[in-house]
């Protein structure tokens, strides 16, 4: 009898097991993150194609600095966060193409990308303006390297936008790979992790400040204790990464191992605070036109407010001389806590004002402002006060209607009159591009005589 339950139950474990097993293999989660390359220099690409296997660099607000590199521009030594006035020598030496920053463009290019990628799963995770997760589990997809390789055929042949595709079975395996696949030709830009003959030398591969979740202080500390790359993360004990990396690197080094333990968001969560600042053209010397950008620069942040169905409780002004001249410095913030939260641009305008006036000292050249919206609370959650006097409900009527006819017609077609009508605060973008895909009258003209 002993025998035979023995038997019995033998023979029960081994099904339970074969199940499961099988089961685990057909609910096995496979993540792609595909990463568009130097994608804002890209974008300029797209539109000039006397560009092709040319340097082209994007710079920072002001034209200041280096944020965007065109793969022939990395290879003659321009650096990331190189600023313009370092470059003057090499540009002209190597005929690079400069621009400034034209965000309307490569905003709408990044829409057009992730509109492609919705195509290849209906599991998408925008992760930023340039990057995708998507998750293709459980799709019959045989060959995954195939897959990713459409993918990136379809959104250059759509878009004119190169991307990288890495695909396995952790968020942070795929970032991995994506990282592989654009820094390494022989990938042809897609590399599929999913199968283990490549898995350790892939984290080989991967130094461990390319680790997606560990930053520059923990990577520092990891090379001090000779812990280089990704595999030799990934075989420390779990109670040492506890202990030094706390429980999300825990997660991390988990990922690494090949364990999903970040889900997809496709809804990610409402940012905890807010902030916009700019650098201006000329130095400002007058309160007016200092108003009109911080008035400006609230209308911006509360759009972004109402966008994610939030309200600020913390609203912060700062004011900033240029650090680099001569001229006498000057640095300061304002903070105000509201009484009654609110994403009402008109009220948060008068906020920001008052703070202005309490920070504003004659004397100085203003090179930069800013404002920040921290201590958000979700709008679900709104608490009045007793001493309120606002119509709010009037207010939640108007606000949308704004919004929409901002979202149709574009930015400051109508605002209020504190925002001023001259911008004379406004950005230094002397190689702007144009707006190719967002305005009528700057689409792009071909002149046939010439084709």
């Amino acid at each position: 009898m002993k025998a035979r339950k023995s038997s019995g139950l033998s023979l029960f474990l081994y099904k339970h097991n074969t199940l499961k097993n099988s089961k685990n293999i057909s609910l096995k989660k496979i993540f792609a993150l595909i990463d568009c390359n130097s994608f804002y220099a890209s974008c300029e690409k797209v539109f000039s194609p006397r560009l092709e296997n040319k340097p082209v660099v994007v710079l920072s607000n002001n034209d200041g600095c280096v944020i965007s590199r065109s793969k022939e521009a990395k290879e003659i030594g321009i650096k990331m966060g190189e600023p313009a006035f370092h470059m003057t020598d090499i540009i002209e030496k190597n005929n690079v193409a400069v621009f400034s920053s034209n965000f309307a463009l490569y905003g709408d290019m990044s829409n057009r990308v992730m509109e492609i990628l919705n195509n290849f799963s209906s599991d998408i995770e925008i992760y930023s303006i340039d990057e995708a997760f998507l998750e293709i589990s459980g799709m019959n997809i045989k060959d995954y390297e195939a897959y990713g390789h459409k993918i990136r055929n379809t959104v250059l042949q759509w878009t004119g936008i190169p991307v990288s595709v890495g695909i396995s079975t952790t968020k942070t395996l795929a970032k991995v790979a994506n990282h592989l696949a654009k820094k390494h030709d022989a990938f042809n830009g897609v590399m599929d992790l999913t199968n283990s003959n490549d898995f350790e030398k892939a984290l080989k591969l991967t130094p461990v400040n390319d680790i997606w979740g560990i930053g520059w202080q923990f990577s520092k500390f990891l090379k001090e204790q000779n812990i280089l790359n990704a595999l030799d993360l990934s075989k420390m004990n779990d109670s040492w990464i506890r202990k030094h990396l706390h429980i999300v690197g825990l997660r991390t080094v988990e990922e690494l191992r090949g364990k999903p333990c970040i889900s997809m968001e496709s809804n990610p969560p409402g940012k905890k605070g807010i902030t916009h600042s700019r650098s201006f053209g000329t130095a400002v010397t007058e309160y007016s036109i200092l108003e009109e950008a911080v008035s400006t620069f609230t209308s911006r942040c509360a759009e972004k407010l109402r966008k994610q169905n939030s309200y600020v409780t913390v609203i912060t002004v700062f004011v900033m001389t240029n650090r680099f001249s001569d001229d006498p410095k000057y640095v300061n913030f304002k903070t105000l806590h509201i009484t009654t939260p609110t994403n009402n641009t008109p009220e948060l305008i008068e906020h920001a004002a008052k703070l202005l006036k309490l920070l504003f000292k004659k004397g100085y050249r203003y090179k930069k402002a800013g404002v920040m919206f921290t201590e958000l609370i979700p709008a679900t959650h709104e608490q009045l006060s007793f001493w309120d006097n606002i119509d709010r409900s009037k207010q939640k009527k108007i606000m949308p209607v704004l919004d929409r006819i901002t979202a149709t017609m574009g930015k400051d077609v109508v605002k209020y009159a504190i925002q001023g009508t001259h911008r004379r605060w406004k950005l230094r973008q002397e190689k702007l591009s144009k707006k190719f895909t967002t305005k009528w009258d700057e689409l792009l003209e071909i002149d046939l005589d010439k084709i």
